[in-house]
């Protein structure tokens, strides 16, 4: 079965976790920020943030257990935005950074 035959509510290949986690990072602007990260998965996240931040800008986001990954914002709306991750986190990582999230 290919990602194109799956069927998504939302249109997403992969679904997500729902967390609610503080996250630290910088912005395109290399200003500090914090976010707190609402669902993740291991291509994405989507997250509440006060800064005004604009479809196609990069931060880089500090995880547990993978550290610093780098994420293009693709979408933005009302204080929320939706992420996607340059790199994957490896499955093997993502679990281990869903456990601590969990806390």
């Amino acid at each position: 079965m290919t990602l194109g035959a799956l069927a998504w509510k939302d249109g997403r290949a992969v679904g997500r976790d729902e967390v609610h986690y503080r996250a630290r990072g910088f912005g395109p602007d290399a200003q500090p920020l914090v976010m707190l990260i609402v669902n993740i998965s291991a291509l994405g996240l989507m997250a509440r943030c006060d800064a005004g931040y604009a479809v196609g800008d990069r931060l880089r986001i500090t995880l547990p257990v993978v550290g610093v990954v780098v994420a293009e914002i693709r979408w933005s709306l009302g204080g929320r935005i939706g992420c996607q991750l340059d790199r994957p986190i490896a499955l093997s990582d993502y679990y281990d950074v869903l456990a601590v999230m969990a806390r």
